[in-house]
């Protein structure tokens, strides 16, 4: 298929679309099995689907009409948050509210690595070159870990431990965006009340070269993105413009 779409759900199901007509080809059910679908993935060369299931990730073969799947990786405590392909398909990252980021396998279908964030992991990217992951999490923190010294390199704080909850990268690796839940007491009173907005503010940061003499994560810019709890951000194709929905 030239265009693949697929959704997942609180009732248990994943669903394959025919996107031009909107009619459903294919429906994965999980007899069973509990757990609302909180992410997914399709690798790179499109013969996988990975899928963030409450503590589990499934991988199902694209091609294959069976609802068994391929792989199933199990090792999380918690809700699976974030789940993103090697560009070569070769492992696959994923994020959980327990507090983790874990490399997996896809070769030998074993946990390769495992990193203790400290803090609920709300989105994980891989960046471009494929040696770095950089995530955001519940405390407020960015985070740069290097994959080959198996350590987190920067962590950034822009907002204090107000949440961040996604993060996206151009596709060349330039630039960094990510969002946050920013909580606005009432003037009246300095407790989170009734009164409480809640400001989607998104965050800037040019990314250069650790080669280079200037900071890694370079401030660019700040912005009111929406009114309300900002849920996910999304660099287009070309990295001239995000896309932040909100709830």
């Amino acid at each position: 298929m030239s265009v693949i779409l697929v959704t997942g759900s609180y009732d248990h199901e994943i669903r394959f679309w025919e996107a031009w007509s909107g009619i459903c080809s294919r429906t994965i059910t999980r007899t069973g099995e509990s757990g609302q679908v909180n992410r997914l993935a399709i690798s790179p060369d499109k013969r996988l689907l990975a899928a963030g299931i409450h503590k589990k990730v499934y991988i199902y073969e694209i091609a294959n009409p069976s609802s068994t799947p391929l792989i199933t990786f199990e090792g999380h405590n918690s809700n699976v948050t974030s789940v993103s392909f090697h560009l070569e398909g070769k492992w696959l990252v994923t994020g959980s509210e327990d507090g983790t980021i874990k490399i997996w396998d896809l070769r030998s279908t074993h946990l390769h690595r495992n990193y203790d964030n400290e803090a609920p992991v709300n989105d994980v990217v891989v960046h471009p070159n494929q040696g770095e992951l950089i995530s955001c999490d519940q405390a407020g923190r960015i985070k740069q870990w290097d994959l080959s010294d198996n350590i987190c390199t920067h962590e950034l704080t822009p907002a204090g431990d107000i949440p961040m909850r996604s993060i996206s990268l151009a596709g060349d690796g330039s630039c960094l965006v990510a969002g946050n839940n920013k909580v606005l007491c009432s003037p009246v009173t300095s407790v989170i009340s009734a009164l409480t907005v809640f400001k989607g503010r998104c965050y800037v940061w040019r990314i250069n070269d650790e080669r280079s003499d200037r900071p890694r994560f370079q401030a660019v810019t700040k912005f009111q993105a929406h009114n309300k709890y900002l849920t996910r951000l999304l660099f287009s194709p070309d990295a001239k413009s995000a896309s932040p929905p909100e709830v």
